[in-house]
């Protein structure tokens, strides 16, 4: 969506904040033996104690309130029975509706002592979001973004997962346009001042290449090499974007 009055900035700015204090207090909660279950209902309870809804059960019937995904899972993972374990990468991601508009963020978080070249995929996926929002602002194409992503995760010596990236958001989860992981010659879409979009770097420590699990959600790297997340929702302006979904 683009936004047209301040009342639909507002709305954007509740929906992101129930986001960002769900985030938290998963994040939180990560530990060695905590099941991604009990991650789900920790985020689920603060959903509703701010009277939002799941946007991807809303939306989509997804069996979970977040996608919670670990290791080689690079999205849409299933919440469930899972513990993690010592050295594992968790994907915390969030996606609310609330009175209309939505706000989706995610975040990539280590469970105990995380090996260091996983420490670096997951820096890297935070550090290429960073430098993408200098180009995320009113008069680039949105290719620049991706550009910007695959060149930094690129020099960093990991790959972009390119069947996965951000999209438009606002009144539903998935909008115009697609904003890629990479610079997609198809992604000629000039940023106007208002337009409401996620940048999300998804990111992997092999080939890049992806798959569908057999539970028919979750998306997994092809070489089950270990995949990080990093997201948050905004708004283009003429300068630095509005970060609905940052604390």
């Amino acid at each position: 969506m683009s936004i047209t009055d301040p009342q639909e900035l507002a709305g954007l700015r509740a929906a992101g904040a129930i986001v960002r204090r769900m985030l938290d207090a998963m994040r939180a909660a990560v530990r060695v033996g905590v099941t991604t279950a009990e991650l789900d209902d920790i985020g689920a309870k603060v959903m509703r104690e701010h009277g939002a809804q799941s946007a991807p059960q809303l939306v989509y019937k997804f069996p979970g309130v977040n996608c919670i995904s670990v290791n080689d899972e690079a999205v849409h993972g299933i919440p469930g029975l899972r513990a993690l374990v010592d050295g594992d990468v968790v994907k915390l991601d969030v996606t609310i509706e609330k009175d209309g508009f939505m706000a989706d963020a995610a975040e990539s978080v280590p469970v105990g002592s995380v090996a260091e070249p996983v420490q670096r995929l997951i820096a890297c996926a935070e550090r290429a979001f960073k430098k993408s929002m200098l180009v995320a602002r009113a008069g680039f194409r949105v290719s620049e973004i991706g550009r910007v992503v695959e060149r930094e995760v690129r020099r960093s010596g990991f790959s972009v997962i390119r069947d996965l990236g951000g999209h438009g958001i606002g009144r539903t989860i998935h909008e115009e346009p697609r904003v890629p992981n990479y610079p997609d010659p198809d992604a000629r879409q000039i940023l106007t001042e208002g337009l409401v979009i996620t940048v999300e770097p998804i990111i992997a420590a092999g080939s890049g290449r992806s798959v569908l699990s057999s539970d028919g959600w979750t998306v997994r790297t092809a070489d089950r090499k270990p995949s990080a997340h990093y997201e948050h929702t905004l708004v283009i302006t003429k300068g630095e974007p509005i970060l609905l979904t940052a604390a």
